[in-house]
């Protein structure tokens, strides 16, 4: 009897002392899951976009200004005049900063890759020698150089001049090391060389140090059932099922022209790797912009990114961008294998065109051909490159025809 209380005893004990270890282990794991979600929470929370961080980085901004290290021809509005003033933080991830601010009257956005104006490259130039003593032709080539490392293009004197046309003044200097870090940021380099030649990027209006500004416009938003909240780009008048759906239509077309323009207009074709309604807007008249550029690449660098070692063909996709891997090479093609088109008929337009539009004086029979087109342009084109570009040139022809014959639908039950 003594035998079998003590053996009961003892596997108490041990059950205690398991109990014990157990609840040891489990405190451990606790502790150590909290510290980690500590660390990652702190991490997130030190790249939020908060008001207080945005208006620090702006007075470091004009703190530099004030030293002279960095100028711009905003920079007086923000930091003096006070015309140029803050509204809201918008976007900030390792580093990049998008903060909407409003400028005499006008909602503008300022943008930057990074937030402290020394954190980019210093031209050694600037050490070397006075700048003033510079002949313009040296400066030239040096942002020609600067432009072709970033974009992979070679572009004559003529075609940089909206990158560099400042006179010289007594700050020349900080004028030289302004424009060093705006030609850093690749998406201002894109913006300022095609403003002029196309009516789908945004427009810079100027800049302060390494801070640029653009119009501000309505962006897309993939839960919005629209993708573009119409009400805040063209006004109540768009509330109607009807006239939302003209707005989509028009919308569509738009994104069509700027496709055929990116596909034909410049010396390189221009791809998207990123297309998303978040990284597009629209103007007041229903124009698409492209707003986030920074995955967007000009025929030469994007053929750089592409011709990369492979075992397989994902290994050759780079965000929406891809190619085809030569098993036998174990190297990706460098010309890509699909098209800014087909990404926007997957990524935007079967949101718009998969169910049929409903309540509008659209034929049913149209609304399935539009159905059927997109379906078969987001579809992954041949294996032959030249088929794809014929199936591509196919597609976009028979989705301008389809929207056009809705636009007249539309005009026709408006008479």
């Amino acid at each position: 009897m003594r035998g079998v209380f003590g053996f009961k005893r003892l596997r108490l004990k041990t059950w205690r002392r398991c109990t014990l270890l157990l609840f040891l282990c489990w405190a451990a794991c606790w502790l150590l899951g909290s510290t980690f979600l500590f660390l990652v929470h702190r991490s997130v929370f030190s790249e939020r976009c908060t008001d207080e961080k945005s208006h620090r980085i702006l007075a470091r901004l004009c703190l530099d200004y004030s030293k002279g290290a960095l100028t711009g021809d905003l920079c007086e509005d923000l930091c003096v005049a006070q015309k140029l003033v803050y509204k809201q933080c918008l976007y900030y991830d390792r580093g990049k900063k998008v903060i909407q601010a409003d400028w005499r009257g006008q909602p503008v956005i300022l943008k930057s890759k990074k937030e402290i104006f020394s954190s980019y490259q210093r031209l050694r130039l600037l050490d070397e020698m006075e700048t003033q003593d510079v002949p313009e032709t040296e400066l030239l080539l040096m942002v020609a150089l600067e432009v072709k490392n970033v974009l992979g293009l070679e572009l004559s004197n003529t075609t940089m001049t909206p990158l560099w046309t400042k006179k010289r003044s007594l700050h020349w200097k900080a004028q030289v090391a302004s424009m060093w870090s705006l030609l850093q940021q690749e998406e201002y380099i894109y913006f300022s060389l095609l403003q002029d030649f196309s009516k789908h990027v945004l427009q810079v209006i100027g800049s302060c140090g390494h801070f640029y500004a653009v119009e501000y416009l309505t962006a897309g938003h993939a839960w919005h059932k629209t993708i573009f909240p119409l009400e805040d780009a063209v006004g109540s008048s768009f509330t109607g099922t009807k006239s939302k759906v003209k707005a989509i239509t028009d919308i569509a077309l738009s994104f069509l022209d700027m496709v055929n323009h990116f596909d034909n207009d410049f010396s390189h074709r221009l791809h998207l790797c990123d297309i998303k309604p978040e990284n597009f807007a629209i103007r007041n008249d229903l124009t698409v912009v492209a707003i986030d550029v920074d995955m967007a690449f000009f025929e030469p660098k994007m053929r750089d990114i592409l011709e990369q070692n492979c075992t397989e063909d994902e290994d050759c996709n780079f965000f929406d961008c891809f190619s085809k891997c030569d098993l036998r090479l174990r190297k990706c093609g460098a010309e890509r294998a699909n098209n800014n088109l087909q990404v926007i008929c997957d990524k935007i337009f079967r949101h718009w065109f998969s169910p049929n539009l409903r309540g509008a004086t659209i034929s049913f029979p149209l609304q399935l051909q539009l159905q059927k087109a997109v379906h078969e342009c987001a579809k992954p084109g041949p294996k032959d490159l030249t088929q794809h570009q014929q199936t591509s040139l196919r597609s976009l022809s028979e989705l301008y025809h389809l929207l056009q014959a809705i636009q007249r639908q539309l005009q026709k039950a408006d008479g």
